[in-house]
C-alpha cells in the first residue's frame, strides 16, 4: 500500500532546517568573537599608550646606564695598565732579588769557611792537638 507521501522532502526540508540552525550557531559564535577581539583591541590600545608614555623615561634611563658603563669599561681598561706596571715592576724586583741573592751567597759561603778556617786554627792553638786528634809535636827552640 502506498500512500503518496514523499520522505525525501521531510529528509531535505530536516537537512536545510539543520544547516540553517547551524549558520545561525556559528554566527552566534562570531557575534561572541568579534566582541572579544573588540575589547581586546581597546585593551591593546590603552598598554600601547601607556608603554609609549613609558618610554621616553625608559631609554633616558638606558641612556645614562650605558654612560656609566662607557665609564666603567674605560676604567677597567686603565686598571688593567696599571696591573701591568705593577708586574713589570715586580719582575724587575724579583730580578734584582735574584742578583743580589747571587752577588751576596758566593760572599757569605766564603766568610763562612773562612771562619770555619781560622776557628779550626784558633782550636789547635788552643788545644794543641790536629784534626787528626793526635798531639802536635812541640817545638823547642
Amino acid at each position: 500500500m502506498t500512500t503518496g507521501f514523499d520522505w525525501g522532502i521531510v529528509l531535505d526540508a530536516g537537512v536545510g532546517v539543520g544547516a540553517f540552525l547551524a549558520g545561525i550557531g556559528i554566527l552566534v559564535g562570531m557575534l561572541a568573537l568579534a566582541r572579544t577581539l573588540r575589547r581586546l583591541n581597546t585593551t591593546l590600545d590603552e598598554v600601547d599608550s601607556q608603554l609609549s608614555n613609558i618610554g621616553v623615561p625608559v631609554a633616558q634611563a638606558l641612556g645614562h646606564v650605558n654612560g656609566i658603563a662607557d665609564t666603567a669599561d674605560a676604567t677597567v681598561a686603565r686598571l688593567g695598565g696599571v696591573v701591568s706596571s705593577l708586574e713589570n715592576v715586580a719582575g724587575s724586583i724579583g730580578s734584582t732579588a735574584r742578583l743580589a741573592q747571587n752577588a751576596v751567597s758566593p760572599a757569605l759561603i766564603n766568610v763562612g769557611a773562612t771562619l770555619s778556617g781560622v776557628t779550626a786554627g784558633l782550636r789547635r792553638l788552643v788545644n794543641g792537638k790536629t784534626d787528626s786528634g793526635e798531639d802536635e809535636p812541640e817545638f823547642r827552640s
